[in-house]
């Protein structure tokens, strides 16, 4: 069920990523388009957070006399002021609306430099293309040519040059990334082996230790596709789309695995308590009920995540949840969160051992860990600017994931060696295999 899901997922959310992923390149092509001008009062050509006294907005064009022709000019708002006048459109003729612009810049030559003069703190700029039919009452030049650009958008490197195509809301996220790799490099080298040969004996907590691994491997991948797209970003301002998208892909696979083997462990425990069987293991993937209602999730979340990706065009792994989409899949992670923690305090509640009652509490932290820290850093993010809100939750975010891994793999680990050899494994541990038995769940 879980690779049928994710092969429907791929196909669907393949079809917007590498679209919107060239949406948000600083190194920009394409056409000034009159018509479109027209249509919009003004084409939207690009956004971007500059920063410091040098920053700088590069363009050049194919066609000089027909921009000289047009009247062709760049108008710049700053986001905060662009959206005043959205908010009060009938306050506004075209004209008066355009005249609004903090920074304008003529098209005459073929290339042309703009410096952005330096604000107290970085904000979004949005750069608009002008020409004389934008605003003008009868168009009729609905055929006219389109005059072809290139357009590079530069903040300032560490010496005070024009050379970083990151804005304000990416710098930082390159180092980042090249640290978890790093971390995920050495980690690997550590313990790979000694937890190979904990996952080659079998043993009651096999199933869990597998899916885990799996989601850490994805989301290792997910850092090292989002190092390598960030690494080439900064040369050329394009990036690797492809691998920005793998990125992304990675990581949501990995989200939906979690949420499944999570889901499945809390469901399958919650049911197995409210049948009183205290005969047999409590084993998560022989519960109907509890699969289905995973499975219902998961496919619920996935949706949700499609439908995010077509809403939101700043597109990124750790979205900021500001449309219809994203607030549901926040409400949905809070419910969840609430229900399964309701879900396992009645069984710490109720469990009269010690060892059992503090496997849950442990297991309890890092499944609510996991769902609450995307909620939760999008909620702290609010208190910031906006040049700083993706990466306070894109770092926030993968952080507390990892430690919530980590988490659950030192708590099945250690009950893995230790029930092999307990009289309670027979009967009580949350997934135990009985002899004989053989897991029926794949992944």
């Amino acid at each position: 069920m879980g690779r049928l899901l994710w092969v429907a997922w791929t196909a669907l959310w393949g079809c917007s990523c590498a679209w919107l992923r060239g949406a948000l390149a600083k190194t920009v092509h394409g056409g000034f388009s009159s018509a479109a001008a027209k249509a919009g009062a003004g084409q939207v050509v690009a956004q971007f957070q500059f920063h410091g006294d040098c920053a700088l907005l590069y363009v050049r064009i194919s066609n000089v006399a027909t921009a000289v022709e047009k009247e062709a000019r760049l108008h710049l708002f700053q986001a905060q002021e662009w959206l005043r006048l959205q908010e009060s459109p009938q306050d506004y003729s075209c004209t008066e609306k355009l005249s609004e612009a903090q920074l304008t810049l003529n098209m005459n030559f073929t290339e042309q430099n703009l410096t952005v003069s330096q604000v107290p703190y970085p904000v979004t700029w949005y750069v608009f293309y002008v020409d004389k039919f934008t605003c003008a009452e009868n168009y009729e030049n609905a055929d006219s040519e389109d005059v072809q650009f290139e357009m590079v958008l530069l903040n300032p490197d560490a010496e005070g040059n024009p050379l970083d195509h990151f804005s304000a809301g990416e710098s930082g996220l390159h180092e980042f990334f090249f640290l978890l790799v790093l971390a995920y490099f050495v980690a690997a080298c550590i313990y790979a082996q000694s937890l190979w040969q904990t996952m080659k004996k079998g043993g009651p907590m096999h199933t869990v230790l597998k899916v885990l691994s799996t989601v850490l491997l994805l989301q290792a991948a997910s850092a090292f596709a989002n190092y390598v797209h960030f690494s080439r970003y900064s040369k050329n301002g394009v990036g690797s789309p492809f691998m920005g998208s793998l990125a992304e892909f990675c990581d949501i696979v990995s989200q939906m695995q979690m949420l499944y083997l999570l889901l499945s462990l809390c469901m399958g425990w919650t049911v197995g308590r409210m049948k009183k069987s205290q005969s047999k293991p409590l084993q998560w993937d022989s519960t109907p009920t509890s699969t289905a209602i995973a499975v219902i999730v998961v496919v619920t979340q996935s949706i949700l995540l499609i439908w995010e990706q077509f809403e939101d065009t700043n597109h990124h792994s750790y979205h900021s949840h500001q449309n219809l989409a994203g607030g549901l899949l926040i409400g949905s992670r809070i419910c969840l969160a609430l229900s399964l923690g309701c879900g396992l305090y009645q069984i710490i509640r109720i469990e009269r051992s010690t060892l059992k009652r503090e496997f849950y509490i442990t297991f309890t932290k890092g499944c609510i860990l996991w769902f609450l820290c995307h909620p939760g850093f999008v909620t702290v993010s609010l208190m910031f600017r906006d040049y700083q809100r993706e990466k306070i939750i894109t770092i926030g975010v993968i952080l507390c994931q990892l430690f919530s891994i980590v988490l659950l793999y030192q708590l099945f680990v250690s009950h893995s060696l230790y029930w092999e050899v307990s009289s309670l494994s027979s009967v009580t541990l949350p997934l135990t295999v009985a002899s004989g038995h053989k897991s029926r769940h794949h992944f």
